[in-house]
């Protein structure tokens, strides 16, 4: 694996941008080692500036479904950018991708569109306050909703406890109304209903994709619906990772999850930026220009996103890929499994549709405190080595790796490879 030029672009990178990155992730910090640059991308691959390609098991962290540059949503991209960029007005495509998102999510009558999914929770957080007049919110430890002020929090010592600012620059009134409990931990929320009466909404992933992918047990859900309808607050998934990723439509829907408000992103847009909040009608109402809360945006709505986003939509339904990524799926997790017990190494794998992860530990993981027993030292040696045999995955022992409808059988055959080797480096170097 060379990496000659991707060094010498970081180090160019350097000087005017913040860490020769825009987003912290890529910086390679977990993993070690400086950032690879990459240069373009086809179907299941991504190449980087030194010519080295990877099967791609990132995909932009979600968006690229059908693989890169899909010929339907280039052809899509290319006749929407011919007519303008932008127009700060409505256009046609933003009403036929409402209508289609609409029909995925049977809890939205109405959407609104924005240019991300951290613009997609702030603004969903902002209409459960106006919808209920209630002030607080309980999100849980470990799942991550942008970077809003209010979001970046850390939890205490105990299970329920008022959070503390998770940022420098977040100052502690920002985060005073924002409560953390524990995912998989129906005692962690009620203690919090039971002891404030100012709550307005819960807010989860419906499948967490944060601190690696950590799926909710049936108990946990059921207790959710319960508490949220004695307590009176809402329900607010955050689908930004999870929407269109094991079923047309949202993962909420699959684990019996009564949300009342749906935040979008990543796939809606087909890999241009965009985002999106949505629910039924009494509580959209209350959305300038019908109601009072205020929310606004020049970008959104863009009509080349829109097309991205319409083109990408009508093809993943056409396909319905998904019996496709459980198998597939299912065949990675057994490759990871199997050349870890050759090793003698002791892993977990989870996964959920096209949603799968390894974690380097012998505890199971159903929430944040378990995630975190993972060894994140073994996880970037074996990052490195799968990079070095051809494998993209994501720099980080927490997050998630994503499926394309592009993944072949010879791809496959190389993942397997790279993931015995990588497993084998791992157990050297222990």
């Amino acid at each position: 694996m060379k990496t000659k030029k991707s060094q010498k672009l970081y180090k160019k990178g350097l000087k005017h941008l913040v860490g020769a990155v825009n987003s912290p992730v890529r910086a390679f910090n977990s993993v070690g080692g400086n950032p690879i640059f990459i240069k373009k991308a086809h179907k299941s691959h991504i190449t980087d500036v030194d010519n080295n390609k990877y099967v791609d098991f990132v995909l932009s962290y979600g968006p690229m479904i059908l693989g890169h540059g899909h010929k339907k949503v280039v052809k899509a991209v290319k006749k929407a950018s011919n007519k303008g960029f932008s127009f700060g007005a409505s256009t046609k495509g933003e009403i036929k991708l409402a209508k289609m998102v609409c029909d995925a999510f049977p809890v939205m009558d109405k959407v609104r569109f924005v240019n991300s999914g951290t613009e997609a929770v702030l603004s969903a957080l902002r209409l459960a306050r106006a919808f209920t007049g209630k002030n607080k919110i309980i999100k849980f430890s470990g799942c991550y909703h942008g970077h809003s002020d209010s979001l970046l929090v850390a939890a205490g010592s105990g299970l329920a406890t008022l959070s503390i600012p998770g940022s420098k620059g977040v100052p502690n009134d920002a985060v005073k109304n924002t409560l953390i409990a524990e995912y998989n931990n129906i005692e962690s929320v009620e203690k919090h209903l039971e002891e404030n009466q100012d709550i307005a909404a819960i807010i989860l992933e419906p499948i967490a994709g944060n601190m690696g992918v950590v799926l909710p047990t049936e108990e946990f859900i059921q207790g959710l619906n319960e508490l949220a309808k004695k307590h009176q607050v809402l329900i607010i998934a955050d689908e930004v990772m999870s929407g269109f990723r094991s079923k047309f439509g949202g993962a909420y829907e699959k684990i019996g999850l009564q949300a009342d408000i749906i935040c979008l992103g990543k796939v809606i847009g087909g890999g241009m930026p965009v985002g999106a909040y949505g629910a039924r009608n009494e509580i959209m109402q209350m959305v300038s220009p019908l109601g009072k809360m205020y929310q606004a945006g020049t970008l959104s709505g863009n009509p080349i996103a829109m097309a991205s986003g319409i083109a990408t939509l009508k093809e993943l339904k056409k396909q319905n890929p998904y019996l496709f990524f459980n198998k597939t799926a299912e065949k990675i997790e057994g490759f990871l499994k199997d050349a870890a017990t050759k090793n003698g190494i002791a892993i977990q794998v989870n996964r959920y549709g096209s949603m799968i992860n390894v974690f380097f530990t012998d505890k199971t993981v159903t929430d944040f405190p378990s995630a975190q027993t993972a060894n994140t030292t073994d996880f970037g040696i074996f990052f490195w080595e799968m990079m070095e045999n051809g494998v993209f995955i994501p720099p980080s022992q927490f997050e998630a790796w994503f499926l394309s409808t592009t993944l072949s059988d010879k791809d496959l055959k190389k993942t397997e490879k790279a993931i015995f080797k990588a497993m084998e480096k791992v157990k050297t170097k222990k």
